[in-house]
């Protein structure tokens, strides 16, 4: 019998069917179960035995099985999506997105991100997770007019992150910024400096309280004629160009500088370090946040620490509060601080 050509073989031969996505009754036949007691077990109902629900989850694994948790949720008219708005460049953010999962998952929702940059501006960022179905927003320090914070607020339940917006119909979630404030000068003090500069944070959040409790808090160890405020913004750079003019002003550079956040203060420390000013020999700095990059080794920033896990706890929670109808928008939830005392502040040294 004459053979086929190697065309003809390779012509003759069934073309592979098309993969497909499995399905739950692809894992029912796998184990040898039903649908339905599949579809218990991926609901954590009872009704399936531990045996039976490890041969479940196994076979979904070598399936490639995934539940489609979306379409589930859409189906009974909830998404149990949350939508964070953030600021990507920001670490206090970033260390308070990453305490949010844990805390939404304890209650059962998903998260969605959108990013402020500065080619993207807030109200797109947060009109994005409105149209990602997000059941709440958590709004992560946003610098939107408090009327468009108290728009989003009457469209979807909102918590808004270490910012207070008065009359909003929103939840507030913040670090008590006066406290905090205060044991920073009553440490600094307690060492021995009394020419302690501060560098703000401009119009950021928590920047006019931190600024205010500052004043204060001079005035009350009487050492109001060394008050001294330099503008400034929660950035490296801000930091960086206050150092700058500290150095080229007329006046004595202080022995300790406060400044309204830990970005601010790295801007801070790495513009003085350059200079040859030894820290914290001959200048204490000391910021606020506590952001993880402030712990690093070759920071070593004295701080103060905002509870990020705790702050994410109470938002998660308040924003389920309000999709479950307990209770009405409008709370403003407030944590305690904390300073965190690092390698960057010490005793002043004799002039």
């Amino acid at each position: 019998m004459p053979q086929k050509s190697s065309r003809n073989r390779l012509g003759d031969r069934a073309p592979a069917p098309r993969s497909r996505k499995p399905t739950m009754a692809d894992v029912a036949a796998e184990v040898g179960v039903s649908r339905a007691l599949v579809s218990l077990v991926f609901r954590g109902r009872p009704g399936a035995s531990p045996e039976t629900r490890e041969k479940v989850f196994g076979a979904a694994a070598r399936l490639g099985y995934r539940p489609d948790i979306a379409a589930r949720l859409l189906a009974r008219g909830r998404s149990k999506v949350l939508g964070i708005l953030f600021t990507a460049r920001n670490p206090c953010h970033v260390d308070l997105v990453e305490a949010v999962y844990p805390a939404a998952e304890e209650l059962g929702y998903d998260i969605v991100l959108s990013a402020h940059v500065p080619a993207r501006d807030e109200h797109k960022a947060v009109e994005a997770l409105i149209g990602h179905r997000s059941e709440a927003l958590l709004l992560c320090g946003p610098l939107i007019p408090d009327q468009a914070v108290a728009g989003f607020g009457r469209r979807v339940p909102t918590v808004v992150v270490g910012r207070r917006v008065p009359g909003a119909p929103v939840d507030t979630v913040a670090t008590s910024d006066r406290p905090g404030v205060r044991e920073v000068v009553d440490y600094l003090v307690g060492l021995g400096h009394r020419d302690v500069l501060h560098v703000d944070g401009g119009r950021r959040p928590g920047a006019a309280e931190r600024r205010r409790a500052y004043r204060d808090a001079m005035r009350s160890h009487g050492l109001a004629d060394r008050i001294r405020v330099i503008p400034g913004d929660h950035t490296e750079a801000a930091g960086g160009d206050a150092a700058r003019a500290m150095l080229s002003g007329d006046r004595p550079l202080p022995t300790a500088v406060f400044a309204s956040n830990d970005q601010c203060a790295i801007g801070l420390l790495d513009v003085f370090t350059r200079a040859g000013v030894e820290v914290p020999e001959r200048l204490s700095i000391v910021g606020y946040d506590d952001s993880h990059i402030a712990g690093l080794s070759h920071i070593d920033l004295t701080t103060v620490r905002q509870d990020a896990g705790g702050l994410a706890h109470l938002a998660v929670t308040a924003a389920d509060e309000q999709l479950r109808g307990q209770r009405a928008p409008g709370a403003h939830l407030r944590l305690e601080s904390k300073l965190v005392v690092r390698g960057t502040s010490g005793a002043p040294v004799a002039r």
